[in-house]
């Protein structure tokens, strides 16, 4: 999903947040500008990177965690001077946060439990051999609002949250984009051994809620997914990098990573067999 199409998605929902809600306050929390993206500081957030979702009437909830800290985000600029941080900054008193990301302390190498997970495009398939680009769908969560009630409770779906996760409302991105949309294809989180290292099940997940061509045609694709659990969180890949390289300023700690490779196809185009490549410990080599 281009940045331009995930800001017309997260307009609508801030809008209706900050409409429904108090007025915003006089003396914003202080977010700082970095390139097109703004650095929320020292401030409560959902972090969704390694989240599970299920998907309802086209929509995402995810499990994400509430953290405080520093984090990124695009900055959903919309009328009168308001933006995510203002938006954020709103939720503080009226029971929502924002998703917005920051480096996922359980991927970072060696501890961490989870990794970064790459599902190929076009252009990388053929990285360790395989024969085709992963076509799933995932939860596109930068910007999306997070419910605080329900904190510690349980919601359709998901396993019980704990006291410090919350649920987020995410668009849904779809494999009917096409190649051209995410050509180095995107990249989920999932699940890290510190003595067997990548999970190979994790891999299923990149053809998650995998649409049809037919269905791809059609007016509202996103219509087919239904109600499906396990969709991953995932961005373009890449993504992760430029935001974490903005966020640490270049100081980006070294991170598990794991490259799924589909080596066998079905019929329909779906990927019948993956394997899974341990590329940990990663470098994010930033170029700042």
């Amino acid at each position: 999903m281009s940045i331009k199409k995930i800001f017309f998605v997260f307009s609508g929902l801030m809008i209706m947040a900050v409409a429904g809600g108090a007025a915003l306050a006089a003396n914003p929390d202080k977010c700082e500008p970095a390139e097109e993206f703004l650095i929320l500081e020292n401030q409560q957030y959902a972090l969704c990177a390694n989240a599970t979702c299920i998907t309802l009437n086209q929509v995402a909830y995810c499990g994400c965690d509430l953290l405080k800290g520093n984090s990124i985000s695009l900055p959903f600029d919309f009328s009168d001077g308001e933006d995510v941080c203002t938006v954020n900054q709103d939720g503080r008193g009226n029971g929502y946060r924002v998703s917005t990301y920051s480096v996922p302390k359980r991927s970072v190498f060696p501890e961490g439990d989870y990794a970064l997970y790459t599902c190929p495009g076009e252009l990388n398939k053929d990285k360790y051999g395989g024969v085709a680009a992963a076509s799933g769908s995932y939860a596109q969560c930068d910007g999306g609002l997070c419910f605080m009630s329900v904190k510690g409770r349980n919601f359709p779906g998901l396993d019980k949250l704990g006291k410090k996760e919350l649920v987020c409302s995410c668009p849904i991105t779809t494999n009917c984009e096409g190649s051209d949309a995410n050509p180095e294809g995107h990249q989920i989180g999932g699940t890290y051994d510190g003595v067997n290292g990548c999970d190979p099940n994790a891999c299923l997940k990149c053809d998650a809620a995998r649409l049809t061509n037919a269905q791809c045609e059609t007016s509202n694709p996103a219509n087919f997914i239904g109600v499906q659990e396990n969709v991953p969180v995932g961005s373009a890949a890449g993504t992760p990098a430029i935001l974490s390289c903005l966020l640490l300023d270049g100081d980006v700690p070294r991170l598990n990573s794991c490259f799924c490779s589909c080596d066998e196809v079905n019929e329909d185009g779906s990927c019948a067999e993956w394997s899974v490549h341990d590329e940990s410990p990663l470098d994010v080599h930033c170029g700042l």
